[in-house]
């Protein structure tokens, strides 16, 4: 009898995925073994996904897969054929200049890291008790570490992840949270992570961190300072005052914040300094008044950028290069941006890009005063009968073993992120505070918002892609606000440089590469660099509904209450989704794009929004029964218990959020400070 080869309709998929000129039976044997190992490590379906595409299809008269089982399958080989970029052995000649340019740095042009594990405490090491306890490292937590801690305060920063292998964050393109996958990104929580709840529409649905509606914010030292892209865009006046501009639609929960541009704008200026912004000043209808200009000039442009300056220009909307936190020389001790095609998303090799882990967290320890506690998680706080802090139970594992601390706090700063924060606060419960802390009226855990996005993808006749990055480098705020019918806005730019594995996957997804078109074929290749994104973000109009609960008699391995997230997208959002979208596909269109897909609609009973712009489930107000926070973000009801990261937004701009996190994490902690 015959033997059967199990692989064999696998090694066949795969084959007939590539062209010839770089098919070959040891390219398909090592496409196969690494499809197996995914499987075993994280889960993946994609076997699945390549056999649906060997054979016939349902239905099908003449023997043939249909042509959404080609694509998916074609998608998934690109996966594989460009994990780790572009290789020699998997390209065809039209890629086969782009190797370097298009892959991870190499590792001789690696700049060492600010911090190393000896910069990093163990769970024996640290003390019984602290001045204050900051949860979380990112961008809040990182600022208010620095600013208490350069004040004399001994400070504990706890992080529930830790500092990842340096090449996975540098050269593992599928693993980055922006892939999304399917695979446990390189700085989640992992496979061993607990699940979340996540209601969608009428449906319940337990998923584990490699899910996307887990809503993953990144998790290792620096949060997501360590792989985002960086663009540092100030809220404009209206953002902090979006109830009073457009009223309050039905159904929502939209609100004025209770400070004002004019307020953080002093703080907007230092944040700018401190950490430095590249970029140009005012060109922006709608940014406020400044009191200082960025520090550094703009990063450099690409081909694509001229044709959509142009096309603005004819379209009379106006433009301005992307303000990143990105060096464009060298700056306070870090270089200047290398301009390599792997950023968000990814370590920085050389440092250019500001976060947590290069500036703010090495200024802490570097004042004597600050202790970095890495896999720790803050399970719960414990207060007394008048509602103050007075410690925190600490968990985390370690040698596969699950330790537990109680350790004192004077102060206790939560910047967790707004789903962790807001869990915390609940999970924190006791007899005195028998629904959680700052709960009484219900608050904690709602008015959850991210950013739904806009945009559209083209192709253009000629190659508009030098792989130079970041990658924004023109951008247009123009439809921040005044938008006839539509509550706020967003602004429009350029994309990041995407990874070949990425590229190829957003032109199978819309359309712009035949289903049948093969990976290596010269018209995929080409495509791949005549291709162009224009994308944004929409300010999300609040709502009560949205949010963050925990389900108490459900608990993970360490103990915690699970995460249970529901609430949906509003109406309004839609709409400005939609507007966006077409003024992205507008200016694609008259830039000469030969083909313009724009992003699909997204239907009624959306799932609930977060990811890592997510914000709002402490929000700031003047009144407890309408909010969780006053306005020195300190929680009602617990005096030394202060919220310092974007769950305190009240709404969060048509814009990318961190440096409004950074500057409001700023005037919070410094304002602890002076209470002493």
């Amino acid at each position: 009898m015959p033997t059967h080869d199990p692989e064999d309709p696998l090694r066949r998929v795969l084959l007939d995925s590539l062209d010839p000129e770089i098919a070959s039976p040891q390219l398909a044997s090592a496409l196969v073994a690494r499809l197996r190992a995914l499987e075993a490590s994280d889960g993946v379906t994609w076997a699945r996904d390549l056999l649906a595409a060997d054979g016939p299809a349902d239905g099908s008269a003449d023997g043939t897969a249909d042509d959404s089982a080609l694509q998916r399958a074609r998608t998934v080989t690109g996966h594989l054929l460009y994990e780790r970029g572009l290789a020699e052995d998997r390209v065809g000649p039209t890629l086969a200049p782009h190797l370097t340019a298009w892959s991870p740095a190499p590792v001789s042009a690696w700049q060492p890291l600010d911090l190393t594990a000896a910069d990093l405490a163990s769970p024996e090491s640290i003390e019984d008790s602290y001045d204050v306890i900051v949860i979380g490292s990112g961008a809040g937590g990182g600022m208010a570490a620095q600013t208490l801690a350069e004040a004399g305060w001994r400070t504990l920063i706890l992080d529930r992840g830790t500092l990842p292998e340096r090449a996975s964050l540098l050269t593992e393109p599928l693993r980055t949270p922006r892939a999304g996958l399917g695979l446990f990104t390189n700085v989640g929580p992992g496979a061993g992570s607990e699940s979340r709840r996540v209601e969608v529409g009428s449906r319940h649905e337990e998923v584990t961190a490699e899910h996307g509606l887990w809503n993953n914010n990144a998790m290792t030292i620096g949060g997501g300072t360590r792989v985002y892209g960086a663009q540092a865009w100030r809220f404009a006046p209206e953002d902090f005052a979006m109830a009073s501009t457009y009223g309050v639609p039905a159904g929502s929960a939209l609100a004025d914040w209770p400070i004002t541009y004019a307020e953080l704008e002093p703080f907007y200026s230092r944040v700018e300094t401190m950490l430095g912004v590249s970029g140009r000043t005012g060109s922006d209808p709608w940014e406020g008044p400044r009191s200082a200009p960025l520090p550094m000039e703009p990063l450099g442009a690409s081909p694509l950028t001229s044709l959509l300056a142009s096309a603005a220009a004819r379209l009379g909307v106006g433009t301005q290069p992307v303000p990143l936190l990105v060096n464009s020389r060298p700056y306070q001790g870090r270089a200047a941006c290398v301009r390599c095609a792997q950023c968000v998303g990814f370590d920085c090799p050389v440092g250019a890009r500001a976060g947590s882990h290069n500036t703010t967290l090495p200024r802490a320890l570097a004042s004597g005063s600050a202790t970095l506690l890495p896999g720790a998680q803050a399970a719960r706080i414990l207060v007394d009968a008048t509602g103050r802090a007075r410690s925190l139970e600490l968990v985390g594992e370690q040698d596969g073993r699950i330790w537990r601390r109680t350790v004192g706090a004077g102060t206790v700063v939560l910047a967790a992120g707004a789903i962790e924060s807001a869990r915390l606060l609940l999970d924190s419960a006791c007899e005195e505070f028998p629904v959680g802390l700052g709960n009484a009226h219900d608050r904690v855990g709602r008015h959850l918002q991210g950013h739904a996005y806009g945009g559209a993808s083209a192709l253009f006749a000629e190659e508009v892609v030098d792989l130079r990055g970041p990658g924004p480098s023109i951008s247009t705020a123009d439809f921040r606000h005044g938008n006839e019918g539509i509550i706020g806005g967003g602004i429009l730019a350029d994309e990041f440089v995407p990874t070949p594995a990425s590229t190829h996957q957003y032109l199978r997804e819309t359309g712009l590469v035949p289903p049948s078109a093969r990976l290596g074929a010269a018209e995929v290749e080409s495509a791949m660099l005549r291709f162009a994104r224009i994308m944004g973000p929409i300010q999300e109009v609040t709502s009560a509904d949205s949010r963050v609960r925990i389900d108490r008699g459900a608990r993970d391995r360490l103990g915690r209450s699970r995460v249970h997230l529901s609430g949906s997208l509003h109406p309004e959002d839609l709409r400005g989704r939609e507007m966006l979208t077409a003024r992205a596909a507008d200016w694609l269109r008259e830039a000469g794009a030969a083909t313009v897909r724009p992003m699909s609609p997204i239907g009624p009973g959306s799932p609930p929004s977060a990811g890592q712009h997510q914000a709002g489930t402490c929000r700031m107000g003047t009144d407890p029964r309408s909010s969780v926070v006053d306005p020195g973000g300190r929680v009602w009801g617990h005096e030394n218990i202060v919220v310092a990261d974007a769950s305190t937004h009240v709404t969060n701009g048509g814009v990318n959020p961190v440096l409004t996190i950074l500057a409001n994490a700023l005037r919070i902690s410094e304002r602890v400070v002076r209470a002493g």
